[in-house]
């Protein structure tokens, strides 16, 4: 072997050993590197840990320092209700001030659209139409008593404005409830009025034209819950809750300023109406119907020789709906008259009677008990609605009408037998409120007297 081969594989030799030494000492080193990694990674998250720890302390200092204890119920009651359904309202800003809440506690056709219409018209008023409708459809044909806790809960619900309650009783599959699909929203000023629809001005009393308001854009429920946040007062009208105690649980909540004012009519005006727009109240008569206790004994609903016709069984309905509907507003005015401390100063009857004889001065009287300021155009609003030509409508329309004339229809059509049946049925409320009997039919036709007396509310 010649010199150079020696030479060159000595180099080769060496210079795979130092290859060698240098992958070795890389592997030494970098255990090192590691371990100078996760140190700085520590100190980075310790100082982030402390930094935490401070501010955390820092703010319960802070909490500490500056909370009122005694101001913790005011606190509760001025903050919106965080609805089971909708975790949004979480996150809502709290009232300015505690609002007033008013439940219109009534029955069909004792003129409490009129009558609700007052508080519609109202710029200060957020106004509700019936929303128990939505649970009577929806769970129908569910009997009346039955539904009343279903219809306290929404109660609960939309007094907070949370509407998304409505939800609940939406047509599965059906869309997105909106402004429109309320009960009633084509007649309510503020669905129809600015911000939600250009169509009206909320300060400008006057009725809404359903048909104009049927073009005003869908909003969400959303922004109809955010309208009612601004307002002060809250009112419902409905004829769905029929005995004043079932309020009670609301009444009694210490977040709630709820107070009752409560429509009532002579109840053989009522059977008369309800006669008369039977057909728009089929099912409501059939719901009501089925609460009847099936134990008591009933006078005949006719004249022994009566013949029977078709509209006999609609008829039926409408007058044996009054058997429920007194029995519970008896209830109603049982507790009026000796009232729990839940109901002192927070309870008010008005005849219709009365609305429609002294119109401003009724009207005068239910805005003081509302901590409601009327003034000279929603007077005059009642008055005219009150005063018109005509002494019938439409059923379930709001019209100017002679509504003296309206509210004694019922002396010259029902008979003697329909008049004796209902006096059957609702004699103690009639009693309390001063609605005097009739002993025969000349009685009842001879308008020339009165048959109204002092209420003992």
């Amino acid at each position: 072997m010649k010199n150079y081969d020696i030479l060159y594989n000595h180099d080769a030799g060496f210079g795979r050993k130092l290859k060698t030494y240098r992958n070795h000492t890389k592997i030494i080193a970098q255990p090192g590197i590691v371990m100078k990694v996760l140190r700085r990674k520590r100190i980075v998250l310790f100082m982030a840990y402390l930094l935490l720890l401070v501010l955390t302390m820092l703010n319960l200092a802070n909490y500490k320092w500056t909370k009122e204890p005694q101001q913790c119920n005011h606190q509760m009651r001025s903050t919106t209700y965080q609805s089971r359904s909708d975790i949004r309202f979480l996150y809502r800003p709290s009232l300015a001030k505690k609002r007033q809440l008013i439940y219109v506690l009534t029955t069909w056709r004792s003129g409490s659209s009129f009558f609700g219409e007052l508080f519609n018209q109202n710029a200060d008023v957020f106004f509700l139409y019936e929303p128990m409708w939505h649970i009577w459809q929806k769970l129908y044909p569910g009997d009346a008593v039955s539904l009343q806790g279903a219809a306290r809960d929404m109660l609960s619900s939309l007094y907070r404005c949370d509407l998304s309650v409505f939800q609940l009783y939406n047509s599965p599959g059906g869309k997105n409830f909106t402004s429109l699909g309320l009960f009633g929203a084509t007649l309510n000023k503020v669905v129809c009025s600015y911000p939600l629809c250009s169509a009206y001005r909320k300060e400008v009393v006057g009725m809404v034209d359903d048909k104009v308001c049927k073009k005003c854009p869908p909003q969400s429920l959303r922004l109809l819950e955010e309208e009612c946040l601004k307002y002060s007062t809250i009112v419902i009208k409905g004829v769905r809750i029929l005995d004043v105690n079932v309020l009670a649980p609301l009444m009694e909540d210490p977040s709630l300023d709820l107070k009752v004012i409560h429509l009532v009519r002579d109840p053989r005006a009522v059977a008369n109406s309800r006669i008369k727009s039977r057909h728009g109240l089929i099912r409501e008569n059939l719901q009501v119907v089925r609460s009847r206790d099936p134990k008591l004994r009933r006078i005949p609903f006719v004249d022994p020789g009566h013949k029977a016709n078709k509209k006999d069984g609609s008829d039926y309905h409408s007058i044996g709906a009054m058997e429920v509907i007194c029995d519970r507003t008896s209830r109603t005015l049982r507790t009026a008259l000796n009232p729990p401390s839940w109901l002192k100063g927070k309870y008010m009857a008005v005849r219709y009677e009365d609305l429609v004889e002294n119109p401003v001065k009724t009207l005068r009287s239910v805005y003081r008990f509302a901590n409601l300021t009327t003034n000279h155009d929603i007077e005059m609003f009642a008055l005219n609605m009150t005063s018109g030509s005509s002494s019938s409508s439409k059923p379930f329309i709001v019209s100017s009408r002679n509504a003296t004339q309206a509210a004694s229809a019922w002396r010259t059509v029902l008979s003697i037998q329909q008049i004796k049946q209902v006096e059957d049925y609702c004699h103690h409320s009639m009693s309390v409120l001063g609605y005097e009997r009739v002993r025969t039919a000349g009685e009842a036709k001879d308008l020339s007297k009165s048959l109204l007396t002092h209420s003992r509310l």
